[in-house]
């Protein structure tokens, strides 16, 4: 018998919104309010999010983010940055004591992500697992290399996935790029010379694919989506049931947004890091 767990997809929402919405519903599980839940979700502007203790400084060109009007937000999980545009985004909050989820950070990762294993098959797209990082030394961009367990496809990060645990919830959220625009991406950072910038973007290219440029041609939202749907339900053998957030619970996503992840909160952030 397949386990009930909440499924929640919104429109597209700005940055805060939807980190804050990530934040809640780990709120809401930890308090009993909802089941295990699986969510989708896309951004109404270009955004560049940041891991939690990445440095903002020197590191992310707050100029290129004015350009091309980006929102910049600061997630509660770790990592590097990642540019959220044409993508599915997804995350998952469930129970540390569910019978699921594995002690270890890493196996607990990878039992998770046999979903989205699964849902790139359900694509045609053939993908394996990083063993061991491509470097030891971290990069500013997520997709410039896969962590343990992360997904490739032709040796190239197909996919960025973070997770976090707090008040004995697990939360893992990840971007399934479509497509990916490299030159605004590299225009949100920042490089010590043009030369080094443009070396460092040619390099990317060889490290990092799409969902489009694997299959050779475009794939709408709906069909990515509806794949990687299957693949979660198939591989954690659960039954999706959507719900609808309640005004009350809108209202306190709106409080964290404003108290957490607002534009009057990223620079505050930026100067603790």
């Amino acid at each position: 018998m397949r386990e009930k767990w909440a499924f929640v997809e919104n429109t597209p929402q700005d940055a805060a919104i939807n980190m804050a919405l990530d934040e809640a519903l780990l709120h809401w599980h930890q308090k009993g309010e909802i089941p295990p839940t699986l969510r989708f979700y896309r951004w109404n502007e270009p955004t560049l999010s940041i891991g939690y203790f990445q440095k903002v400084d020197g590191k992310i060109d707050l100029e290129g983010i004015k350009k091309h009007q980006c929102q910049l937000v600061r997630r509660m999980t770790g990592g590097s940055a990642v540019l959220h545009d044409d993508e599915l985004t997804y995350s998952i909050v469930i129970s540390e004591r569910h019978e699921r989820v594995a002690s270890s950070i890493r196996q607990a990762y990878y039992d998770l992500s046999k979903g989205i294993l699964r849902a790139y098959q359900l694509l045609g797209i053939e993908v394996d697992y990083a063993h061991e990082p491509i470097s030891k030394n971290r990069s500013t961009i997520c997709f410039e290399q896969p962590a343990f367990y992360e997904l490739l496809a032709n040796g190239k990060k197909i996919s960025g996935n973070a997770q976090i645990r707090k008040k004995g919830i697990l939360l893992q959220h990840g971007s399934i790029p479509i497509s990916m625009n490299v030159e605004m991406l590299f225009d949100l950072l920042q490089f010590p010379t043009d030369q080094i910038k443009k070396r460092k973007r040619q390099g990317f290219y060889e490290r990092a694919t799409t969902i489009n440029k694997e299959l050779g041609e475009k794939q709408s939202y709906k069909v990515v989506r509806d794949a990687f749907q299957q693949g979660f339900s198939e591989i954690l053998n659960i039954e999706l049931e959507p719900i609808t957030l309640t005004e009350e619970q809108w209202k306190e996503v709106y409080q964290i947004a404003e108290a957490k992840y607002s534009k009057s909160n990223i620079k505050g952030a930026v100067s603790h890091v």
